[in-house]
């Protein structure tokens, strides 16, 4: 993992996205479905992408899995330092 929680801070949009991610362990999330369940259906698809790039600064490289031509899921071993990021308020 990229640090330990109390280092850790992620925007509001990132924040979105990490819950989809949470609300599904071990299932793959496609581009669209993020975007819609995270709310963010007005920024470009590819915008997804640098946020989920954030993520992965934030919790390590390993904790978001891209599922080529389908999606990403988090990774197990993230959900934890994950839940208590994305819980945090004002972070």
């Amino acid at each position: 993992m990229a640090g330990s929680s109390a280092e850790l801070t992620i925007g509001p949009r990132e924040r979105a996205v990490l819950a989809v991610l949470l609300r599904r362990p071990g299932r793959v999330v496609d581009r669209e479905q993020l975007r819609h369940e995270a709310g963010l259906d007005d920024l470009s698809p590819r915008r997804c992408d640098a946020l989920l790039v954030s993520i992965r600064r934030a919790l390590g490289p390993n904790s978001i899995v891209t599922v080529r031509r389908r999606g990403w899921m988090l990774a197990e071993e993230a959900t934890p330092l994950a839940a208590d990021l994305e819980s945090r308020v004002g972070a």
